[in-house]
């Protein structure tokens, strides 16, 4: 007699509405409970602590917080979390507070290339057990100023929900030159490999 194994809830840490169409559109059946971290002050505490601070350790930081964050409260769940971190240069840049800040982002990415890293951490009984991340490269063109004032006019406020101030799947994709990297990743989740690691723990179908 074969007998089914029993998969676990699913957990999304997050309100983040990209990530929620993303694994809704994959197929996946999941709750989304929000996470109580606080990223600024998770970010000032790394580098009080002189940790690694490069893009991709906050980024995995960040994921696995609020993927340990919302198990410890649901241990008997299968929690994701997930984060973005924007980087150009040395800069790291968090989502825009109002649309003058997203103006002000725009603004300083024109004519560069910046740094987008994407990690997702699955945690249990309130412990990461998997976390990955990958990163894509954006060449934002040197677009005009009546552009960008017709851009902002048009996006509004939905551009404050994106630490770029835009959304690859819309009106954003005028932004840029080139793009270099996975679309999912620039949507704010490693969809794939995510996937896979779900797959691999026979949580989804093989």
């Amino acid at each position: 007699m074969t007998i089914d194994r029993v998969r676990p809830r699913l957990i999304l840490a997050s309100q983040s509405r990209s990530r929620r169409q993303m694994l809704e559109a994959a197929g996946l059946s999941f709750e989304a409970v929000a996470s109580s971290v606080d990223e600024a002050r998770l970010r000032r505490e790394m580098e009080a602590a002189g940790a690694d601070l490069r893009p991709a350790a906050v980024a995995r930081a960040l994921a696995v917080a609020k993927a340990e964050d919302v198990s410890r409260a649901h241990p008997e769940a299968l929690v994701i979390g997930g984060d973005q971190v924007l980087a150009l240069g040395d800069r790291i840049f968090e989502k825009p507070a109002d649309l003058a800040a997203a103006r002000g982002h725009l603004e300083a990415f024109r004519g560069t290339t910046h740094i987008l890293v994407s990690a997702v951490a699955l945690a249990e009984g309130g412990r990461a057990i998997w976390q990955h991340d990958e990163a894509a490269s954006l060449a934002v063109r040197r677009f005009s100023p009546a552009f960008l004032d017709r851009y902002l006019e048009t996006a509004g406020d939905e551009v404050c929900q994106s630490v770029g101030a835009y959304q690859l799947e819309g009106l954003g994709a005028q932004l840029f030159d080139r793009i270099e990297g996975d679309y999912f990743t620039i949507l704010g989740l490693p969809l794939i490999a995510l996937l896979g690691e779900l797959r691999a723990r026979e949580v989804i179908e093989v």
